[in-house]
């Protein structure tokens, strides 16, 4: 049998969903931040496989449906399962319907993206990120949660309004940048977006990862807050701006 160079980007996607499926085994046993941990872990496999995919340059439409599949496993199933766990248990059948949602809401965002798909490199994300919703649920719980205590009382009232804002934004209409790619042509052509990303970086590593949920909490906010004023812009215009759906999706590497 002929191996491909297309092997090395599907084994970091294989990490992936191993690293979710340990997430899943840790929370079981009541390892909240360990389990968190493995889902970070697994973000960061998700992302080196579409770096892998560039280097090596074998994007495929095979790459997009394993990756869909290790998203669902460990950006959907991990978080949903972490969260239920963690708290959201003690609410009952509604702490089961809130916790679904990552899980539900999750796979509904990366099945549309699959249908949309046009290309590899694009600008934007239509809705927010599944990795994204994943791992911000991840930094709230490294955070607040104490494996002595569980969370603090405030944390416990934070939760699931958090988690269905995240989970319902995943199949927003709103747009989110796409993660830059550090070339000449992408600062010049996107200097903002490069720059702010350092600087969120040197904040999270300067603050030993404790800033960590506030950044990521701040990038949220951000395309909540500029897609209204786009909105007002449109509105006060009288004009419709034609979507570029197609134009500003993100590619299967970067979902």
């Amino acid at each position: 049998m002929r191996i491909t160079r297309a092997v090395v980007p599907s084994l970091f996607t294989v990490l992936n969903i191993v690293s979710g499926f340990l997430s899943i085994v840790n929370a079981s046993r009541g390892e909240i931040q360990m389990a968190a941990w493995f889902i970070i872990l697994a973000g960061v496999f998700d992302s080196l496989d579409g770096v892998m995919a560039r280097i090596t340059k074998s994007s495929s439409q095979f790459g997009v449906e394993l990756d869909s599949l290790a998203d669902v496993v460990s950006f959907g199933a991990a978080p949903s399962y972490m969260i239920y766990q963690a708290h959201l248990q003690t609410l009952n059948t509604l702490g089961l319907i809130i916790s679904a949602m990552p899980l539900v809401l999750g796979a509904i965002r990366l099945a549309r993206f699959n249908v949309q798909l046009v290309g590899f490199d694009k600008d934007y994300f239509k809705g927010l990120p599944i990795p994204f919703q994943a791992v911000t649920l991840c930094a709230f719980m490294l955070q607040f949660y104490s494996e002595d205590y569980g969370l603090n009382g405030l944390a416990q009232s934070w939760l699931a309004p958090m988690v269905i804002l995240l989970s319902v934004l995943m199949v927003s209409n709103i747009r989110y940048s796409t993660l830059p790619k550090f070339s000449k042509r992408a600062i010049k052509a996107h200097p903002l977006r490069v720059g702010m990303f350092v600087l969120a970086a040197v904040l999270i590593i300067a603050s030993m990862g404790k800033l960590l949920f506030a950044v990521l909490m701040t990038f949220l906010l951000y395309g909540v807050v500029r897609s209204g004023v786009e909105w007002v812009r449109r509105a006060l215009s009288g004009t419709e701006e034609e979507e570029q759906d197609e134009e500003h999706e993100v590619s299967s590497i970067d979902i």
